[in-house]
C-alpha cells in the first residue's frame, strides 16, 4: 500500500493523508481531538453521497439525486425541486430539505427557496444588499438581503 505525503490545503485547518490502495473497499477514518464544525461537516458530506429523494412529477414518483438539483422553493404550501429539464412536487417540506441538504453544496437563499451552490454560474451584486445567482440553466435566484453576507462567508469557506 503507497502513502502519499501528509497535505495540508493552503489555509485549512485540516491536514489529511491519501493511501493508494490495489484492492478492497475505500475507507474514510476521521482522527479529531472533539468534533468540530469541520469533521461535522466532513461527516455530513460522507453521509450526504450515497442520499436519494423522492419527487412527483406527473402524478409518478421519480427518484432525484441532490445533484441534480438546482433550486428549491416553496409556493403556497408545496415544495418543488427544479432541475436543468423538470420541476417536481417533492413529499419534505422546505424546512426538512433544507435539514437534509443545506450543510453540503445547499444553501438557503430566501425565506422561500434554496439553491445548489455547485449550480451558481454567475452571482452580481443588487441594490440593497441582495445577490443575483446566475444558476446553470440561465435562470435568476435572488439572494435576499438576510441571507447575502451568510452566503458571501460560505463561499469563502469561513
Amino acid at each position: 500500500m503507497a502513502s502519499v505525503p501528509v497535505k495540508r490545503a493552503e489555509g485549512s485547518r485540516m491536514k489529511y493523508t491519501i493511501e493508494n490502495i490495489s484492492q478492497g473497499e475505500n475507507e474514510v477514518i476521521l482522527r479529531c481531538a472533539a468534533p468540530s464544525p469541520e469533521t461535522e461537516q466532513l461527516i455530513r458530506f460522507l453521509e450526504f453521497q450515497n442520499r436519494r429523494l423522492l419527487g412527483t412529477r406527473d402524478g409518478v414518483q421519480v427518484v432525484i439525486e441532490p445533484s441534480e438539483i438546482l433550486y428549491l422553493e416553496s409556493v403556497e404550501g408545496r415544495t418543488f425541486a427544479y432541475t436543468e429539464t423538470s420541476v417536481l412536487q417533492m413529499e419534505h417540506s422546505l424546512l426538512q430539505l433544507e435539514q437534509l441538504l443545506g450543510t453540503v453544496n445547499f444553501f438557503r437563499c430566501s425565506k422561500s427557496a434554496i439553491l445548489n451552490i455547485d449550480k451558481v454560474r454567475e452571482l452580481r451584486s443588487r441594490a440593497s444588499n441582495r445577490i443575483d445567482a446566475t444558476m446553470c440553466n440561465g435562470e435568476h435566484i435572488m439572494i435576499s438581503r438576510t441571507y447575502a453576507s451568510d452566503f458571501r462567508r460560505r463561499l469563502k469557506g469561513e
